[in-house]
């Protein structure tokens, strides 16, 4: 039972370390939405706007989420994805150094989605 205690605990802080780390890079890119035109990277070619969107959907939408603990395990696929892309797609040619901060997220947001919330979340209420 002490175990399981720690392992909730263990969820908790990892659901809201990596996903309010993540707000600070997805928040400020709110702004963006209100640009005309919208001038956003595009690296999977599904034009600017909507590598904006889904970029706020990985960044902001999907770890407030995962910080309640609600639909976390769908909330976690996105943000997932998101590091993908990143880590993959935008830093392909960069160093493991560069890569490294979309790796560390991709690897957390991965163990969220396998692991679930654990009980202290809005899903096990």
């Amino acid at each position: 039972m002490i175990k399981k205690n720690f392992n909730d605990l263990a969820l908790l802080i990892l659901r809201v370390g990596f996903g309010g780390l993540m707000l600070t890079h997805g928040i400020p890119k709110l702004s963006k939405l209100g640009d005309s035109p919208i001038e956003f990277p595009d690296p999977i070619g599904v034009g600017a706007t909507l590598s904006l969107i889904l970029v706020l959907i990985g960044e902001v939408l999907g770890p407030a989420l995962i910080i309640i603990g609600f639909k976390t395990k769908l909330a976690a696929i996105p943000a997932t994805i998101t590091m993908l892309v990143a880590a993959f797609v935008v830093h392909l040619n960069d160093d493991i150094a560069t890569k490294e901060k979309a790796l560390l997220y991709l690897i957390a947001f991965l163990v969220i989605f396998l692991a679930g919330p654990g009980k202290f979340s809005l899903d096990k209420k």
